[in-house]
């Protein structure tokens, strides 16, 4: 991706677009007293939670958004509130601070806090080993709950456990029979 692109911000038309590059500019504009305000690139500040973000204000009001999540609305096709119902904007290089497009992608929630994981004693979600009895276990969480899945021998036959335990979720059955 070469050029950036600009693009009006849902809800914020005429008044601030993102761009490509993870960009936000206000636009030329006369504000609610008649001033003129010259657009201009907006700077962005580092949240506590080390994702870029900024500030917006419409009618008076000003809404804090971080700048993944304007990047997804202008290109992704995102929407705020109950339009993406389970969708998150996840980082693919998982680098909070790259807000580039071609670094952003709409996934569940599932998908982003099970992906790439660091640490643990298995390579799969899912799957810790039991000292105790130096076997892997296979374990789910839904609707809040740990769900046991079982032990199992090898690290790929508790990670099939854990997988088609999700399949059944997706399919509305119970986790396991």
């Amino acid at each position: 991706m070469k050029n950036e692109i600009w693009r009006d911000i849902p809800g914020y038309e005429n008044m601030y677009q993102v761009s490509s590059f993870g960009r936000v500019r206000g636009l030329d504009r006369v504000d609610s007293i008649g001033r003129v305000r010259e657009g201009k690139v907006l700077k962005q500040s580092l949240s506590s939670t080390k994702y870029y973000k900024l500030r917006l204000t419409k009618d008076g009001r000003t809404r804090n958004y971080r700048i993944h999540v304007l990047v997804a609305l202008g290109f992704l096709g995102h929407v705020m509130g109950n339009g993406n119902v389970g969708l998150v904007v996840d980082h693919i290089d998982n680098n909070p601070l790259n807000n580039r497009l071609n670094n952003l992608q709409l996934v569940t929630h599932r998908q982003n806090s099970s992906k790439d994981r660091k640490g643990g004693s298995s390579k799969y979600v899912g799957v810790n080993w039991n000292k105790r009895d130096s076997k892997w276990r296979s374990q789910i969480r839904y609707k809040d709950k740990k769900i046991h899945l079982g032990q199992y021998t090898t690290e790929e036959e508790a990670h099939e456990a854990y997988q088609t335990a999700l399949r059944r979720i997706d399919q509305g059955l119970p986790a396991k029979d």
